[in-house]
């Protein structure tokens, strides 16, 4: 197949997507911030009266289940209800499913109001496939065959599914794409899959949910990575530099480095 991130880069790049956000606190400031580099225009807004009104302007919108309450689990539910409504893309990231029951509930209940795009680490793209995963906390501590969770996940739902880890495996449930790119100090400062999932939403906002949009969110994510651990000296100045290189990041460069497969 013909795949090229760069187009996908550009595409966010002309049209900045607002992407609507309810996320986690831990990691707010940090997704607002990669959106905006990422060449989209970023809102963090969880008031659910606020939801149908914003819902109503926006590209995209990500929900994230970091730090899940009643209160924004509610607010999540509304903005999957509104999203359908205006025909928008919905990026869910179920962070920690699979660790506790109601983490994995709020997800199940999330799922059945049909994300356009699942993004989630390995092992909860695992426990959410039901071919098993190893969540501990918001980590993945193992997995079976990442590619065999995504497909099936992905087929059982209609929808993209980004499972992430050493490799990153991308698929619909027919074509499945792997992709190879990133660094180790993604791993070492909190917040990066989250980020991730902001990008995510730029891409599928001003493109579509597809299979090689989210590729194309996911490589420059993590070439944008491979470059900053290239020039920083450590976790404390590598999120800086994760920025400033996602925010020059230039699509030839993207399209040389960027390394996939058909999985």
């Amino acid at each position: 197949m013909r795949f090229a991130p760069s187009e996908y880069l550009s595409d966010v790049r002309k049209s900045v997507p607002l992407v609507h956000h309810i996320t986690n606190y831990v990691t707010v400031n940090d997704c607002a911030n990669v959106c905006i580099c990422a060449g989209g225009s970023p809102v963090m807004t969880d008031a659910i009266e606020d939801i149908d009104d914003m819902l109503s302007l926006a590209s995209a919108t990500v929900l994230n289940i970091g730090t899940l309450n009643g209160r924004t689990v509610d607010s999540m539910l509304a903005a999957a209800d509104a999203a359908a409504a205006y025909g928008i893309p919905v990026v869910l990231d179920p962070v920690g499913a699979g660790a506790t029951p109601y983490r994995t509930s709020v997800a199940e209940a999330l799922m059945e109001l049909g994300p356009s795009v699942v993004k989630g680490n390995a092992g909860e793209i695992g426990v959410l496939s039901g071919l098993g995963g190893d969540v501990k906390g918001v980590d993945s501590h193992g997995a079976g065959d990442a590619a065999e969770s995504a497909r099936s996940l992905a087929g059982r739902l209609g929808c993209i599914v980004a499972a992430t880890g050493e490799a990153d495996y991308v698929s619909d449930g027919e074509v499945t794409l792997r992709l190879s790119n990133g660094c180790p100090l993604l791993g070492a400062v909190s917040g990066t899959g989250c980020m991730l999932s902001s990008v995510v939403g730029c891409y599928a906002g001003a493109s579509g949910a597809t299979v090689e949009s989210v590729a194309s969110a996911i490589c420059a994510f993590n070439v944008a990575a491979e470059l900053a651990s290239e020039r920083c000296s450590g976790p404390g100045t590598f999120k800086p530099a994760l920025l400033d290189a996602l925010h020059s990041l230039d699509g030839s460069v993207l399209d040389s480095r960027a390394r996939w497969e058909e999985a």
